[in-house]
């Protein structure tokens, strides 16, 4: 059976929508929003609450800063440089998110003021430096950030290193992304299937004057993927909802055949004609395996060392699995065989990848059909605290493992080492 999660974008995609949708599908969601608010993202609290639209019972989520809901005044977040400014602006969107799209309100105000912006390096610190978020999800939150920096890039014509985000924006989006990419680390499907992303039409306004929709930044992430305007005014998708959808999408498509098992409805703030939501759906696939790209190479003129580091950057790089085999080379020269495991709508970020982080001249590609077992995280309590397991199912057998960051920490926490944490606890 394959663990499958369908997102149902008929409506568009934010990140507190994902990430509401999402927390739908936990049988504890109130624990998770713990987790989230004892992450120590400066200033902000997250809140739930129900939301009712077109008859649809789903959950609207909320990120508080400072005591009180952003509602950003420009269009996007990112600038070349700090500055003082006078404006006036006018709103009018569908969502409310950290790129001001998800809110309706109208002013005429000027004011005189610097504002404190980060660039990219900034964003890393505050992830990996002071978030207590396991190493796979802040490869998640990095890799998303990184889609939107290149997006605004291109789209504002300047170097990524250019790139800053708006302070306060920066703790809302780094506060919706970050909960998806723990969400998605905490469901762990096999696969993750996306609609065809409804991204809105028209135009919007903003301090940087009018936009057509999508937003620029949105256009580009959404590059090579299935996206359409349909009839309703305004935008529908952010560039936030955007990189969230092409960085954990395994193909974008219609609904699999599969058996669901439970539904998530992330609300929107405001009310359409159709339910503003993202609907998520998690259930099981019958032995349907997923496509899966293998690119390999070979090099014989790098050490252990370099291709240790090559390794490394390709899992950020987005690889599903990294692995090395020695191998004769021409003129009986000892040599390495690389070969890279990833989604095929990766293949040219990791090709990329390839080419900069090892010395190969040359590199194939295959794709593969694999199966993989049903994977699911169960917590377990011991004399140390709770213990997350990993459980891997199906083709009538079963798996499991202790998390080894879990039994890493205990053993660092009591002095002991990893043996000594199993034998305590119990082995499975």
């Amino acid at each position: 059976m394959m663990r499958t999660l369908y997102l149902d974008c008929g409506m568009g995609a934010a990140g507190d929508m994902l990430a509401a949708a999402l927390l739908e599908l936990l049988p504890n969601p109130d624990e998770l929003i713990r987790e989230l608010n004892q992450l120590g993202i400066p200033g902000v609290v997250f809140k739930t609450e129900p939301s009712v639209k077109c008859g649809i019972t789903g959950t609207h989520m909320t990120v508080m800063i400072h005591g009180k809901e952003e509602e950003s005044h420009d269009c996007h977040h990112e600038h070349a440089h700090d500055h003082e400014h006078e404006h006036s602006h006018e709103h009018e969107h569908s969502h409310e998110h950290e790129h001001s799209h998800e809110h309706e309100h109208g002013h005429h105000h000027a004011h005189h003021h610097s504002h404190h912006h980060r660039g990219l390096h900034d964003i890393e610190h505050i992830v990996r430096g002071h978030l207590s978020l396991t190493q796979k999800v802040q490869d998640d939150v990095m890799q998303v950030y990184t889609l939107i920096a290149e997006a605004e890039s291109h789209a504002h014509g300047i170097p990524v290193s250019e790139i800053h985000f708006h302070e306060v924006g920066t703790m809302d989006a780094i506060a919706d992304i970050t909960a998806v990419c723990m969400l998605m680390d905490r469901l762990s499907p096999d696969e993750v299937v996306v609609s065809p992303v409804h991204v809105g039409s028209g135009q919007v306004k903003c301090a940087h004057g009018i936009l057509p929709v999508p937003a620029p930044a949105t256009a580009f992430i959404l590059k090579d993927t299935p996206i359409y305007g349909g009839n309703i005014r305004g935008e529908l998708c952010t560039p936030t909802g955007a990189a969230l959808l092409k960085h954990f999408a395994t193909r974008f498509g219609s609904m699999p055949i599969m058996k669901t098992q439970t539904i998530g409805y992330g609300m929107g703030k405001k009310d359409f004609e159709a339910a503003n939501c993202v609907r998520a759906m998690l259930g099981e696939r019958e032995g349907a395996g997923d496509e899966i790209c293998e690119l390999s190479c070979n090099v014989d003129d790098m050490t252990g060392e370099a291709i240790g580091f090559a390794m490394d950057r390709l899992f950020q790089a987005g690889a599903v699995d990294v692995c090395t085999i020695p191998i004769g080379m021409k003129k009986s020269r000892p040599g390495t065989l690389i070969q890279v495991m990833c989604r095929v709508n990766d293949k040219e970020t990791i090709i990329q990848a390839i080419f900069k982080y090892t010395t190969t001249i040359g590199i194939r590609e295959n794709i593969l059909r694999r199966y993989v077992l049903d994977r699911r995280i169960e917590t377990i309590d011991t004399a140390y605290g709770a213990v997350r397991c990993k459980v891997s199912a199906g083709y009538s057998v079963e798996r499991r493992k202790y998390e080894y960051e879990d039994i890493f920490r205990i053993a660092k926490e009591n002095n002991l080492s990893v043996e000594e944490v199993l034998a305590k606890i119990g082995k499975i």
